[in-house]
């Protein structure tokens, strides 16, 4: 096979043909090394790489096939690891000139995970600061660019994931998502990215254990490839407090699914956010597509009111709990907004932390009701497509002046404060030829139905099939 084949097969179809020694874990990493050589330079995605051990943890993978030793389900798959997740050994900087140097000597709990289930680490894929801004860019090692067109920002914050992925370069991703970290960049790179349910995946080591707004999760091209890490990924850690006392087996069983008769809401501008016409105009015709496995597709919109104000709250709150200490420290070597969200941290009363924790309890249970009549709430990614890389944020949607650096992702953050489980997959695409995702939603827990239904939808779609030129 050609190191173009090797690299855009799906992660579970390179995991067969490892285990089933049709292609050694040596030739799969190479051929991901040889992909990241040419193509990395054009995106900036990979900003740590790690090749030498990667080919001996492969060589090592190898060994233990042919010794007839029992493999894990990513047995010899290269994985990158977002610079926000810790690796014991390989340098992770959390985009900051702060943490430059930092070398970590304890490995996440994802990452334990997933090295136990068999997979190899290929490199650190890049960042925003802190993980701060759906925008890909930081002072340690730049941009990254989007594959499909270079002058385009990729998303964030797991931006450097998702084009590692689109370009061939990993066949598996980790990211975060706090506010659309995951769903954002799988949107504009035309990959799939998944928020799991709140303790899905154990979050660990952290310093806030009882966060509720960012949570660890997969990224791959296909649904089958998410729900796959995903099955390695999710179980109970009791170092982690919010996690949910289920094993991650259920998502690795067959995705497909009957949805004759399944309710579902569509909510095209979920109630009133400005979109751009373009995102609209990609996924408005799919209505039809759900239609056609048999869903009954309603125009409803659940009452997502002081949603903005909840999240804004709690944001501002977990960026004085994380890196508070830090802005004391090191203000001179921190992005503005960062120092903003901090700041606004700082502000906060008791009495609006109270007031933002009441009111999203009676949103949560506005949405609870809302969902025992449909299943899934349908409705664009984002509210715009990608656009120029030089722009650090959108400061305006539709001649609508939006006040800060996050309000153009109010689409993702909305349903971030509900707490539900979300996937982003590929929905289409702008007449100038830039990706466009589909925001699947499910009901409390409901992971395997959000991948149940992303996968009835990636396949009767096969948007995600458009490879980008470059790669």
């Amino acid at each position: 096979m050609s190191t173009e084949e090797i690299c855009f097969l799906s992660a579970v179809e390179l995991a067969q043909a490892i285990r089933a020694r049709k292609l050694s874990a040596v030739e799969v990493m190479r051929a991901h090394l040889a992909q990241i050589e040419r193509v990395n330079p054009k995106v900036n995605a990979i900003v740590t790489l790690t090749a030498e051990q990667a080919l001996q943890d492969a060589q090592a993978a190898d060994a233990a096939l042919a010794r007839g030793d029992q493999v894990g389900p990513l047995h010899g798959l290269p994985v990158g690891y977002k610079d926000l997740t810790e690796t014991k050994g390989i340098r992770t900087t959390f985009g900051s000139p702060i943490f430059k140097d930092n070398v970590p000597q304890h490995d996440a709990l994802v990452v334990e995970r997933m090295k136990k289930a068999g997979a190899i680490t290929i490199g650190k894929t890049n960042t925003p600061e802190f993980g701060a801004g759906s925008q890909t860019f930081n002072k340690v090692f730049g941009e990254t660019a989007n594959p499909y067109d270079l002058t385009k920002t990729c998303g964030g914050s797991s931006g450097g994931g998702a084009v590692a992925l689109a370009c061939g370069m990993t066949p598996l991703a980790d990211g975060s998502d706090l506010g659309a970290s995951l769903r954002n960049p799988a949107s504009f790179c035309n990959v799939v990215g998944m928020r799991p349910s709140i303790g899905r995946v154990p979050s660990y080591p952290a310093k806030i254990a009882w966060n509720t707004l960012g949570v660890p999760g997969p990224m791959g091209r296909t649904v089958q490839d998410v729900a796959l890490q995903l099955s390695v990924m999710a179980g109970f850690d009791s170092r982690a407090p919010t996690s949910i006392a289920q094993g991650g087996s259920q998502f690795a069983a067959p995705l497909t699914r009957d949805f004759k008769g399944t309710r579902i809401a569509w909510s095209i501008d979920l109630g009133g956010l400005p979109f751009e016409t373009q995102v609209t105009n990609a996924v408005a015709p799919q209505r039809k597509t759900l239609e056609s496995i048999g869903c009954l597709v309603d125009d409803a919109t659940p009452d997502f009111t002081d949603a903005d104000e909840i999240f804004k709250v709690f944001r501002a709150l977990e960026f004085e709990a994380k890196h508070g200490r830090t802005l004391d420290q090191h203000r001179a070597l921190m992005k503005d907004t960062v120092v903003w969200n901090i700041e606004e941290g700082r502000k906060l009363t008791g009495a609006q932390i109270a007031a933002a924790e009441v009111k999203r309890t009676a949103l949560y249970q506005r949405l609870h009701r809302f969902m025992e009549k449909y299943e899934f709430l349908l409705l664009p990614t984002m509210q715009v497509a990608p656009f120029d890389i030089k722009k650090p944020y959108i400061d305006e949607i539709n001649g609508i002046k939006l006040p800060t650096y996050i309000d153009w992702m109010k689409s993702c953050y909305y349903i971030t404060v509900t707490g539900y489980p979300a996937i982003s997959v590929p929905c289409g695409f702008t007449p100038e030829g830039l990706p466009i995702g589909l925001q699947i939603v499910g009901r409390h827990q409901d992971d395997l139905g959000v991948l149940q239904l992303g996968y009835a939808f990636e396949q009767a779609t096969g948007f995600g099939k458009r490879r980008v030129a470059l790669a």
